[in-house]
């Protein structure tokens, strides 16, 4: 894709970071108001749950841009790179390694961002109970994370950066 450091690389970075922050919050705002405790789980959501996301979204999303370049890129990439090879394997094996290792790094990252976001600083939960919350968030998060970066976020956002990107360099 682009490269890390380029304009273009800043500007898939927003657009996985952005995609990334709001499908997690649609999942935690959904979680917050106790959808999937009902009958029916997350099928009787409403659109309050998109507003709400939306609000924690706005924010969010800088949290993943900042600590994804910072160091879940690069670690992720890393470890991608151990695993498997762009010269060798399948481009679409590369991109689900690539995406997989990446969100090993960036899902504790955020999952303690928004443990110390929301429960400690916001709901005033002891700090000394940080390590338990964010062991549950994690717990929580990782699968949605998972799955979000691999059918959605990544998707999505490679499509709209190739988009936006299809006539550069045409006259």
């Amino acid at each position: 894709m682009a490269r890390a450091g380029s304009a273009q690389g800043i500007i898939f970075g927003v657009l996985m970071s952005i995609t990334m922050a709001y499908g997690m919050e649609v999942y935690n705002v959904a979680w917050k108001l106790g959808y999937p405790t009902l009958p029916g789980g997350f099928s009787n959501m409403t659109n309050d749950v998109f507003l709400g996301a939306l609000v924690e979204a706005a924010y969010m999303w800088i949290f993943v841009f900042i600590f994804s370049n910072l160091w879940g890129n690069r670690p992720g990439a890393g470890l991608a790179g151990r695993l498997v090879d762009p010269k060798r394997d399948n481009p679409f094996l590369c991109t689900l390694v690539r995406s997989g290792c990446t969100v090993l790094v960036m899902c504790p990252t955020m999952s303690l961002v928004a443990s110390i976001l929301f429960n400690v600083v916001l709901a005033g939960d002891s700090p000394v109970q940080l390590p338990a919350i964010w062991v549950g968030t994690l717990i929580k998060n990782f699968p949605m994370a998972l799955l979000w970066n691999l059918f959605a976020t990544g998707p999505v956002s490679r499509l709209l950066f190739a988009k936006l990107f299809s006539r550069v360099g045409e006259r």
